[in-house]
């Protein structure tokens, strides 16, 4: 019986592969946690571009309501205290970079204190809130009923 003169090459003889599939899975696990976090970073950015688009249509809004309520105060934002208001819900046109957002917008006079000259009354001291909603939705208004996770909304709130 002769004996190898290097008895560990017999040993380590499998070692090869056994290391060969090891890295094999590690890589394979690294690139799909890669390829999760990429996608995952794509959405973000996407999501963010949209939020700045319905800030955007937010403030469209709200100059909207501002020129309607300087050009007619007496119909677009009622007086009568708090429960009277005026809402009014638009789509952004088709070929514009706001496609695909509705805009509602809320115009609510809040009656100031009283006078001691009945000429300002009720007038006297008011302001007028307006609030504008902007979001990405296949309904007439915002908030949407139901949610999504493409789904973006922001909202912008003046006094005058």
């Amino acid at each position: 019986m002769t004996r190898c003169a290097f008895p560990s090459v017999q040993r380590q003889a499998g070692a090869g592969l056994v290391t060969a599939i090891f890295l094999l899975v590690v890589l394979a696990g690294l690139a799909t946690a890669l390829v999760s976090i990429f996608g995952a970073q794509r959405q973000s950015g996407a999501l963010d571009e949209q939020g700045a688009r319905a800030y955007q249509a937010a403030r469209a809004g709200v100059e909207w309501a501002i020129f309607r309520r300087s050009t007619d105060a007496a119909n677009y934002c009622p007086a009568g205290g708090t429960t009277a208001s005026r809402t009014d819900s638009f789509a952004l046109p088709a070929g514009s970079t706001m496609a695909g957002f509705v805009v509602t917008v809320t115009c609510t006079m809040v009656p100031g204190p009283a006078s001691d000259n009945p000429d300002m009354a009720p007038f006297y001291l008011s302001r007028w809130t307006i609030r504008a909603s902007a979001c990405t939705t296949a309904g007439n208004t915002c908030p949407a009923p139901t949610n999504s996770r493409d789904y973006v909304e922001r909202v912008i709130e003046v006094q005058l």
